[in-house]
């Protein structure tokens, strides 16, 4: 399924428009709010409950995000949503509670976050459950995940929904954790085709590599992440189809 032309015009707005001082913490409610009146589309990330609920949150930790502290996979849904998010006033939010507040008025971009742990085929039971409920959404939505594997499984239980791959160097160090082998297998993006996928979403400090180009070839689209300043979106846009930012407002021109 290629990606709709609706996700190449409006900026994505990097796990919502967030800004804590503004009472919008990233991944929250208030974030899409935001977002929503100021006409950009949404990347968002999911993690999965206790219960198999999708939580649109980035960590795996509730540390950083909440004033809780241990692994978000080991609470319920139901308590998860009462964890208020820092610098809100919101608990963490569902992926259905997203979706209804959405309805289709801009495009989606969802990231599932790797449930193996190694960016292995140790995935589906999250795969599965964002699915069922994305099935079911009229709105514009697009999947992405740095591990194939997750791609391959939305393949089956969701094949009309466009898949894509997110993609880096892999250099950098916060990387150590994984395993470099499969990094090094990663790099050259050789799950796209396998997968089904029809866009990446690159780091846009590497847009000129020979794997981003390969993808243009196969005439798949680019995305870039995550670009921070006016500067930086003048630099990814020339080397690919929209971005993703966070920290300034992107230009809606091309909207």
């Amino acid at each position: 399924m290629m990606l709709n032309d609706t996700f190449l015009k409006r900026p994505f707005a990097h796990r919502t428009l967030h800004d804590v001082q503004q009472g919008r913490p990233e991944n929250s409610l208030a974030g899409a709010r935001a977002a929503l009146d100021a006409g950009y589309a949404m990347e968002i990330d999911l993690q999965l409950s206790s219960d198999g609920v999708p939580m649109v949150f980035h960590d795996y930790g509730l540390g950083r995000l909440t004033d809780e502290t241990g692994p978000l996979a080991q609470r319920t849904a139901a308590e998860l949503q009462k964890i208020q998010l820092k610098g809100g006033d919101e608990g963490i939010p569902t992926l259905q509670e997203f979706l209804d507040l959405v309805d289709g008025q801009v495009p989606l971009l969802i990231e599932i976050k790797d449930q193996d742990g190694a960016l292995g085929p140790h995935t589906g039971d999250m795969e599965q459950a964002v699915c069922e409920l994305l099935n079911a959404y009229e709105g514009p939505v697009a999947l992405m995940s740095f591990n194939p594997h997750s791609m391959a499984k939305c393949a089956r239980y969701a094949p009309d929904i466009p898949r894509g791959l997110v993609t880096d160097s892999f250099s950098n160090e916060k990387w150590a954790i994984m395993p470099r082998a499969r990094l090094d297998e990663l790099v050259s993006i050789p799950d796209y085709e396998r997968v089904g996928a029809s866009f990446i979403s690159h780091h846009w400090e590497n847009l000129h590599s020979k794997p981003v180009s390969r993808i243009r070839d196969l005439g798949g689209s680019v995305l870039s992440w995550t670009i921070r300043s006016a500067e930086q979106e003048k630099q990814a846009r020339e080397n690919s189809d929209n971005v993703t930012f966070e920290h300034y407002n992107a230009s809606t021109k091309a909207a």
